[in-house]
């Protein structure tokens, strides 16, 4: 946990060596392409993106770049994320390894229909 407040994603890229820095923009870059809408901001001091909800989150680690599509998102792209190591809302991309932006972007797509849908059905009560 940080010893500092992050008021912005910016902010907490900032915080990382260029490398990292570089996978993290290549992340968002992603994300903000498969939700334009989608509104950034930080949630418990990591980066997270928004649209009638959470979307996904992100945030970096020694190793891993971390990538939060909640479990559905898991489970929905199961077969496609076999390959990296996976728990019930979390995938772990080796931060050595070049991001799947396609698959990254399919799953930020699930989520916003996901997420509009969901609005939909309250909408509709």
């Amino acid at each position: 946990m940080r010893k500092t407040q992050i008021n912005s994603i910016d902010e907490y890229i900032g915080t990382y060596p260029s490398d990292v820095q570089m996978v993290l923009q290549e992340l968002r870059k992603a994300i903000k392409e498969a939700a334009p809408e989608a509104e950034e901001t930080i949630s418990y001091q990591i980066p997270t993106i928004k649209l009638n909800g959470n979307l996904v989150h992100f945030a970096a680690f020694k190793n891993h770049i971390g990538f939060y599509p909640t479990s559905s998102g898991i489970k929905a792209f199961k077969r496609e994320l076999s390959r990296y190591e996976v728990s019930t809302g979390t995938v772990r991309f080796p931060i050595d390894e070049p991001l799947p932006v396609s698959l990254i972007k399919r799953i930020v797509r699930f989520r916003v229909k996901e997420n509009l849908e969901k609005a939909r059905k309250r909408l509709a009560r």
